[in-house]
């Protein structure tokens, strides 16, 4: 897949293949995903169900999502940050009828870039074509949202091996060390500490220890 430049979509639907997607999407509502730049996935996500309403097509573009999972964020003090994971970072999904009207009011959203689809090969002269937006499969949609609504949430740790550290609570309090493995699934890491002046491993938990700077 790629993208393409800026472009009239009434040329691209003069291609019979574009065509054919335009017609059958005009009767059924799909998901399309559409790439916006970086970090600005919530904010065209806004933006653009402002400009739904704006130019009443809500009976055309019908939804508008940024797929997430949960996912617990281990602060260097060792307290807990509940938050999100965006699935494909950098793009939006939306769920619409494609015609002209649908697609100029999606492509012409500030910060979006192109919609997800085949490029079509210019007729003459040089440069890139068209995109043909094309719509996601039923079993794709099916396992993006499977996958945001029963997944376990992902323990994120700001530590990797080699990383120096303290104990902040246990039998080992304050007791400094050096980390040799993090096992984020099971929120626990083994450091090795100076015990009776030999390095010993041993196994704590994210919010026993804290990262020295």
């Amino acid at each position: 897949m790629s993208f393409a430049t800026d472009g009239d979509y009434n040329a691209t639907l003069q291609s019979e293949d574009a065509a054919d997607t335009a017609s059958d999407a005009s009767h059924e509502a799909r998901w399309y995903a559409v790439q916006v730049a970086s970090g600005c996935e919530k904010r065209v996500k806004t933006n653009l169900e402002q400009r739904i309403q704006t130019f009443d097509v809500a009976e055309k573009i019908l939804q508008v999502e940024i797929p997430h999972t949960p996912a617990v964020k281990i602060r260097k003090d060792g307290s807990r940050q509940h938050t999100e994971e965006k699935v494909f970072p950098g793009y939006v999904l939306v769920r619409m009828m494609m015609d002209d009207d649908s697609w100029q009011v999606v492509r012409n959203t500030t910060h979006v870039i192109n919609f997800v689809g085949a490029e079509q090969k210019r007729g003459t002269g040089k440069g890139r074509g068209h995109v043909k937006p094309m719509p996601l499969s039923h079993t794709e949609v099916e396992r993006i949202f499977k996958q945001t609504s029963e997944q376990e949430p992902v323990v994120k740790i700001d530590m990797a091996t080699g990383d120096k550290i303290v104990v902040l609570s246990g039998p080992f309090k304050d007791f400094e060390g050096e980390v040799i493995e993090v096992s984020p699934e099971r929120s626990k890491l083994k450091a090795l500490l100076s015990i009776f002046g030999r390095d010993t491993p041993v196994e704590l938990e994210f919010n026993q220890v804290q990262k020295q700077s």
